[in-house]
């Protein structure tokens, strides 16, 4: 493309975010849609390329978009307080934790159920008697 700029291959190759993503980017407004050539493809400089590598690895680290957004927001201020990140960082382990446990709750009960099955020939099975109940499992977890 030349002066430096690259197209929307050029630069999803060098971020790792494919383009179909980098144009959705674009359109929810967390990053600036791209400069525009005469011939109407887009152009992206080394800039944008370092930007969505920011975006691909902190998505990768289980930041929502919100948070990206936040995040993106605080990397370009250059008067930004640590603390600020750090709380943003904070919230997002807390909300890490909560899934954790989730998840380790729902694998507990399933391993109960998996270990409650004669896993056998016989039809009968402790595992699809379980989930055709609709009230919660003892954990609280609830299967409607």
């Amino acid at each position: 493309m030349g002066n430096g700029l690259m197209s929307i291959g050029e630069a999803a190759s060098q971020s790792g975010v494919p383009p179909k993503t980098i144009r959705y980017y674009e359109e929810i407004g967390l990053i600036t849609p791209a400069e525009r050539l005469e011939n109407r493809y887009r152009a992206y400089d080394d800039n944008d390329v370092q930007t969505l590598r920011f975006i691909q690895r902190a998505r990768s680290l289980g930041f929502s978009l919100k948070e990206v957004a936040a995040l993106l927001s605080l990397y370009r201020d250059r008067r930004r307080a640590s603390r600020d990140v750090k709380r943003l960082a904070l919230a997002h382990v807390a909300e890490l934790d909560r899934k954790i446990a989730e998840m380790k709750a729902i694998r507990n009960t399933i391993a109960d159920l998996a270990a409650r099955c004669h896993g056998d020939q016989r039809p009968e099975c402790q595992i699809l008697e379980e989930l055709e109940t609709p009230e919660p499992l003892r954990d609280g977890i609830c299967r409607s």
